[in-house]
C-alpha cells in the first residue's frame, strides 16, 4: 500500500522519534508498504516520519546509484544489492574525511542542495527479523543512511545548510508546505487548503 508522504513543515519531521520493540504492530506490513511507497516515488531512502510514525524506522536501497559512471566497479557492486532495513539505529562513530554531495528529499521535492557528510559510519541497528548488527558503511551508502538516520532525529537535509542558503530557498519551502508543488507521487502538505 502506498502511504503519502509527509511534506516539508508537517510537525513529525522535526520531532526525534522513538524506539520500538520486537512486538510493534504490523511491522512487517509496515516496512513492505514503505519500500512500495519508497519506489513509487523513485527515492533511495525513507523513513518512517516521513510518513507520519514517529519511530525509529528506516530503510534504503541504494541500486539505483549503482548505475554512477563515476564510481569504481566495486563501488558500483557494492551498491547493487544494498537494501536494507533499520530499526532502532544508532550512529556508533563517524569517520573519514567530510565531502559534499548534492542531496534531495521526498519530503521536499524540487529542493537539491550540497550536503556535508562524513564519508564512513558505522551503525548499530536491528533488521526486519530484530537481529542485532554493528556495521560500518562508507561513501553513496554511507551517506543514504546518514539522511535516513538525520529524519529519526528530527533534522531535515535543510538544516544542514548555510544561512545564506535557507534564505535564498525559504519561499521554495514555503510553498512545499503549502502544496504549491508538482510531485508525481502521493503526498500530505501540512499548510495546504482543504478542498484542493
Amino acid at each position: 500500500m502506498i502511504i503519502p508522504i509527509r511534506a516539508y513543515g508537517d510537525p513529525v519531521l522535526k520531532q526525534e522519534a522513538t524506539d520500538i520493540a520486537k512486538d510493534y504492530p504490523a511491522l512487517e506490513e509496515l516496512i513492505a508498504n514503505m519500500f512500495e511507497t519508497m519506489y513509487n516515488a523513485y527515492g533511495v531512502g525513507l523513513a518512517a516520519p516521513q510518513i507520519g510514525l514517529s519511530i525509529r524506522l528506516f530503510i534504503v536501497d541504494a541500486s539505483p546509484f549503482a548505475e554512477d559512471d563515476d564510481l569504481t566497479e566495486e563501488e558500483q557492486n557494492e551498491l547493487k544489492e544494498f537494501k536494507k532495513v533499520f530499526i532502532n539505529a544508532k550512529i556508533v562513530e563517524e569517520t573519514g574525511s567530510e565531502w559534499a554531495f548534492n542531496e534531495g528529499c521526498l519530503s521536499i521535492p524540487d529542493v537539491r542542495e550540497d550536503v556535508t557528510r562524513n564519508e564512513t559510519v558505522t551503525m548499530e541497528y536491528y533488521d526486519e527479523n530484530f537481529e542485532k548488527h554493528v556495521e560500518t558503511f562508507s561513501g553513496l551508502a554511507a551517506r543514504v543512511i546518514q539522511h535516513e538516520y538525520d529524519h529519526i532525529d528530527g533534522i531535515l537535509f535543510t538544516d544542514k545548510l548555510s544561512s545564506l542558503k535557507k534564505r535564498l530557498i525559504k519561499g521554495k519551502l514555503a510553498n512545499i508546505a503549502k502544496g504549491k508543488v508538482k510531485v508525481d507521487y502521493k503526498m500530505r502538505f501540512p499548510l495546504a487548503k482543504k478542498g484542493r
